[in-house]
Parts: structure tokens; C-alpha cells; sequence
């Protein structure tokens, strides 16, 4: 029998197996919204359980991250860690301060939240950002994501929406956030073979999860929302990465580490909705900002290879030695 090549075509497209089936459950809820409730059982469970699927997706992802870095590592990703989250602190006491919980009700920017702004801040894509890092940069900065990764989740973001004086989370709702991606990395430091049997699910999930959420969406706002999500990319990759380039070069780096942690993870665009299923207020936001966000996630998964790859052309030219050897990889 012929093989159709579905993987192979998602994986080209950037943020293929997050993006595809979020669209495909937003195909299906808005022109038959029915499908859910007439198959019901499992079929109808996919349509909502875009929860608990992410509760066991950060237990896993939690088993992916080692606990035991070295010192640059801690100090690269710390500090990548660090600026990255710092700018959507800083975004959000702003933004929050203008335009409060609720999204922008009309114009240009309609659909547009402090809580979209935040998200797709806060996280990085941690698959891109290895990716790069292992053709133009040291199996150190590689290493730096382990850092980096516990942006994952909605824990931070919760955390900074706090800080910009927003509506405020209880505590037993900011552990919980947090306690399946510590569970995950208790899992993992304990035993490796139970870190590489959980890990091994974290890109599994993707597409239910996302197809879960799509299924939460209404299409008729896509256009709109995209559209000032593909201009939020363009900000995420400006915004973060003029900081983030030159904290890396502050930290040994060259700023080719930095260039490539200015991204939007793909797990990203599922945070608007644990945020509004934790706090109401922000029920109104999360629809346009789950678009918005998954927007960012394929724009910057575009540009930010680009412009990794434009900054370490130029690091070359300037110090060809010291950068095609951080680009060799170490020996055994």
C-alpha cells in the first residue's frame, strides 16, 4: 500500500504539528459545531480535553529537563531565561496598566490583550532554539534550554500578570500550575530510564491537545487575529531578541544564542486557555489570544532561523576562528 507522507508535510511547516490540528478542530467547530455532542464518548472528549491532556504533557515535559547543569550552562540559560521572561514582566506592567484584563474591542488591533502580548513572550520554542544552537553554536548552549524550558506552562504567566497588577491568581492555583512540571522533573531526576520513557510523549501530545483547543475556536475571528499575529511575531523576534542578543554576548556568548531564544513555543498558544479556565476575567481575552499567539508561533519559527543565521554569518566574518570552532562540536 502507498505511504502518504502526513508526518514528513507537517513537520515542513513551521509549527506543523501544533498548528494543522489546532486549525482542523476550528474547521470543524465552526462549520459543524455539532460533531462533539452527535459522536459524544472519546470522539466528543477530544473536542474538550484540551485540559487534562496538557496536565500529562507537562509531567513529561518536566521528566525532559535536567536538573543537572553545569555552571555555564546555568549562567547562559539563567540569563536567557531571565531576559525572556523579564520583557513580558515589563510588557505586561504597561500594557496591563492601559488596557487592563479584557482584549481591544475594535480597530486595528482588535483582539489584542495583555495576556496575548505575555504569552507569546514569555515562552521559547525550545525544539528551534536546539536546532539552531546545534548548527551554529556549542554543545553548551544546547545544554542552556534545560534552563530555559521551565518557562513552560502557565505558571509565569500567571506570575507576571500578578506582577502588572492584573486580576490575581490564589495560591493553590499557581502550584497547581506548576506541580505537574515539578512532579515531571522529580520523575526525571530520580530515574533516568523514567525520564526517557516520559519524554518520548511530549511531542506525541502536540497535535491532540492542539486539535482540543482548536476545537474551542471560532474562525470567523482567525483572519483578523492572525493578521496582528503575524505582526506580533515580528515584535517577539524584535522585542526579545535586541535584549536577549546582547545578554549573551555579556554571558561569553557571540549573540547567536541569544537571536535564537527569540521565538514563541508552540505549547504557547495553549496557555490563554489554562489562564482563563483558572480566572474567569480572562475569558474574553483568550479566544483571540490563543490565534494571536499561534500566529507568533509560525512567524518567529520563519524569521528567527533567518536571523540566526544572518547574525552568525556576521560573527564569522568578524571572528572566523573563534566561531567555526564553537561551532564544531566536542570530542569524545
Amino acid at each position: 500500500m502507498a505511504q502518504i507522507p502526513i508526518k514528513r508535510t507537517l513537520d515542513r511547516i513551521p509549527g506543523g504539528m501544533m498548528i494543522v490540528p489546532l486549525l482542523l478542530g476550528a474547521i470543524i467547530t465552526t462549520f459543524f459545531p455539532e460533531t462533539p455532542k452527535f459522536f459524544g464518548s472519546f470522539t466528543g472528549a477530544l473536542f474538550t480535553g484540551a485540559l487534562p491532556i496538557l496536565a500529562v504533557f507537562y509531567v513529561c515535559m518536566g521528566a525532559s529537563i535536567n536538573v543537572k547543569a553545569t555552571p555555564y550552562i546555568l549562567k547562559k540559560g539563567g540569563s536567557l531565561f531571565a531576559v525572556k521572561v523579564g520583557m513580558g514582566i515589563v510588557l505586561g506592567l504597561i500594557l496591563g496598566h492601559y488596557l487592563g484584563e479584557a482584549p481591544i474591542s475594535g480597530g486595528l488591533f482588535a483582539g489584542l490583550s495583555t495576556l496575548a502580548i505575555v504569552a507569546a513572550m514569555n515562552d521559547t520554542n525550545g525544539g528551534l532554539y536546539m536546532a539552531l544552537m546545534g548548527q551554529y553554536g556549542k554543545p553548551e548552549d544546547v545544554g542552556a534550554y534545560s534552563v530555559m524550558s521551565v518557562e513552560s506552562g502557565p505558571f509565569l504567566t500567571m506570575v507576571t500578570l500578578g506582577v502588572a497588577g492584573l486580576s490575581a491568581f490564589p495560591w493553590p492555583t499557581l502550584v497547581g500550575s506548576i506541580l505537574p512540571l515539578a512532579v515531571g522533573m522529580l520523575l526525571g531526576h530520580l530515574d533516568r530510564d523514567m525520564r526517557a520513557f516520559l519524554s518520548k510523549a511530549v511531542p506525541v501530545m502536540l497535535p491532540f491537545f492542539a486539535f482540543a483547543l482548536g476545537a474551542g475556536l471560532d474562525l470567523h475571528k482567525v483572519w483578523q487575529a492572525g493578521l496582528l499575529g503575524m505582526g506580533m511575531g515580528v515584535a517577539v523576534v524584535i522585542v526579545t531578541g535586541i535584549p536577549l542578543f546582547f545578554v549573551d554576548r555579556l554571558t561569553g556568548g557571540n549573540g547567536v544564542a541569544g537571536v535564537a531564544a527569540a521565538s514563541t513555543a508552540g505549547n504557547a498558544a495553549t496557555v490563554p486557555a489554562i489562564i482563563a479556565a483558572a480566572n474567569p476575567v480572562y475569558a474574553d481575552a483568550a479566544k483571540s489570544a490563543t490565534i494571536i499567539v499561534a500566529a507568533c508561533v509560525v512567524v518567529t519559527a520563519i524569521l528567527v532561523p533567518i536571523v540566526t543565521a544572518w547574525v552568525a554569518r556576521q560573527q564569522t566574518a568578524r571572528a572566523p576562528g573563534r566561531t567555526e570552532l564553537a561551532s564544531q562540536p566536542e570530542s569524545a
